[in-house]
């Protein structure tokens, strides 16, 4: 039986899915609830939000991710990045998680990727769980309920996280298997309830057709100033780094949290929601965000609450360290109605320095910035990949490396020539350990880095007195008002300088093995800031 509104040629029968039970098309966030709670796949918590777990996957699982290698696309993927599956092999995953789907009631949502009109992905979501469906209704961008009329999905998406893959049929690791198919324009996901699979499919589908058209990709959150897209802000970082809790500041316009393209118009989010970490959120420190965890819809993941109050646990990292709340754009009071900007005006780059060598910002020059852009260096933090229980210091190119099909030196060489065009001022803030690595130091206090990034975007760092760091070569600003002197140099906030300087070299040595593998691939300029 289908289910609300649809394009009535474009049903799941007319694309050779067949079988099934009810299929609900397009339920907005009442009935998906009412459909969750009746199924049994979460609880109703306090102002409306869904409570949810998601099993043994509380995070994403990168090791499980293919992309079928088919004559389109054999050029053009970063194969030493992204696992290969054999076109043959998918097709049996395809017709064994179809069979499976078989008797069992279907939720579609047609969402588009992307706020501008001229450069966004149609896509349907199939998901077995109502909740699912709820998540990326929330995630993507909504059409117009006349819209949904002659709405034809130019790639398609299963969610089915009952079925499990078999490793040696199905040609990938486990039960586990997020495989993509470009040529085919289907992705298919199976055996992980972790909600954030579907954002990122789509997000990684993006970071394949955009730059075909001279459109780059990122990885980041993005705001405004009020009443003028022009001063335009884009914030690079992995998950973990503070792209969603910087960028929500209430003295500026959020445009979104996570995903952006920068085409020849400006800036553009990907996304219609927010998918938050709630770790210790506060309402003092994060009272936008916080809000969101008792507002009606928001999908509460992995946390724990009280059974009788539904008060939630913002401290308990029992289930895990990536708890989240995902909920719509327009539940943040200052978030943008059209969910575009202009040419960044200013480019962040965050990371989460495990090592406690980085200083807490510094300027960057262009080629300064390509080389931490490729580079992408920052910490894995708990929870936000299967596996990891504390942080790991890693390098992620593009500040995105799981969701890159593209070589990084096209993202790359994308970014420089914007920046070349429009112009921008880049800066490096680091969100990790001061005064000593993870388990000695602490946590970079983020009262300071949303001074210092007040600072930059209000443009009062430009007239700053700067010293060049001896490690990388960038500039660091001596002074900052409201800012204590010592944390803007490292090195004066560690008991042991020896050590600080053994943790340095440590960390420089890094960045250059792990630079080596780009040299062949970019300009001068930039192996000469790689060599320092």
């Amino acid at each position: 039986m289908t289910i609300g509104r649809v394009n009535p040629s474009y049903r799941l029968e007319e694309q050779g899915i067949t079988g099934l039970g009810n299929v609900y098309y397009n339920l907005i966030e009442p009935s998906l609830i009412e459909e969750a709670l009746k199924r049994g796949e979460g609880h109703l918590g306090k102002g409306g939000t869904m409570l949810v777990e998601t099993g043994k996957h509380t995070g994403r699982s990168p090791k499980d991710k293919f992309v079928v290698r088919t004559p389109d696309v054999e050029d053009s993927i970063w194969w030493e990045n992204n696992k290969p599956m054999d076109p043959a092999k998918f097709d049996v995953l395809y017709a064994d998680m179809i069979e499976h789907m078989k008797g069992r009631d279907y939720f579609v949502q047609d969402l588009f990727g992307g706020a501008d009109p001229a450069n966004r992905l149609d896509v349907r979501l199939v998901t077995e769980l109502a909740w699912h469906n709820l998540f990326i209704r929330h995630m993507l961008r909504r059409p117009e309920r006349d819209e949904l009329d002659d709405f034809v999905p130019e790639f398609t998406i299963i969610n089915c996280p009952s079925f499990k893959a078999d490793a040696d049929k199905h040609g990938c690791r486990s039960e586990t298997v997020i495989a993509l198919n470009f040529a085919k324009k289907i992705i298919l996901i199976g055996g992980t309830e972790y909600a954030g699979e579907n954002k990122k499919s789509v997000f990684t589908l993006l970071n394949y057709i955009l730059p075909g058209k001279g459109i780059m990709a990122m990885h980041c959150s993005a705001n405004h100033a009020p009443g003028n897209p022009v001063d335009t802000a884009i914030f690079f970082g992995l998950s973990g780094t503070g792209k969603t809790t910087l960028s929500a500041d209430e003295t500026r316009v959020l445009i979104g949290d996570d995903e952006h393209g920068w085409s020849d118009r400006g800036t553009f989010n990907f996304e219609g929601g927010c998918y938050a970490k709630t770790i210790n959120l506060s309402a003092e420190a994060e009272p936008e965000i916080y809000a969101t965890c008792s507002m009606f819809g928001t999908v509460i993941e992995n946390m724990v609450y009280d059974e009788d109050t539904k008060e939630l646990d913002f401290e308990d990292n029992s289930i895990t360290d990536n708890m989240r709340c995902a909920y719509p754009l327009h539940y943040i009071s200052n978030a943008s109605n059209s969910s575009l900007g202009g040419h960044p005006k200013n480019i962040i780059m965050l990371t989460c320095d495990a090592y406690g060598v980085l200083p807490p910002i510094a300027r960057l020059t262009p080629a300064q910035a390509m080389y931490h852009f490729l580079s992408g260096f920052t910490s894995k933090t708990p929870g936000t990949e299967v596996g990891v229980t504390e942080p790991i210091p890693t390098f992620s190119t593009c500040f995105g490396a799981p969701f890159m099909p593209r070589r990084p030196e096209e993202y790359g060489k994308l970014l420089q020539d914007k920046i070349a065009k429009h112009g921008a001022t880049c800066w490096l803030v680091n969100t990790g350990w001061t005064g000593g690595a993870y388990g000695v130091g602490s946590r970079m206090p983020i009262k300071a880095t949303r001074t210092l990034l007040a600072a930059a975007l209000d443009g009062s760092l430009s007239d700053a007195e700067y010293r060049k760091d001896p490690n990388f070569g960038f500039e660091v600003p001596k002074y900052v008002d409201g800012v204590a002197e010592v944390l803007l140099d490292p090195r004066r906030t560690w008991d042991d300088k020896n050590s600080y300087d053994a943790q340095a070299e440590k960390l420089v040595k890094m960045f250059a093995e792990n630079f080596e593998q780009y040299l062949e691939y970019i300009d001068d300029d930039v192996k000469a800031a790689a060599i320092g």
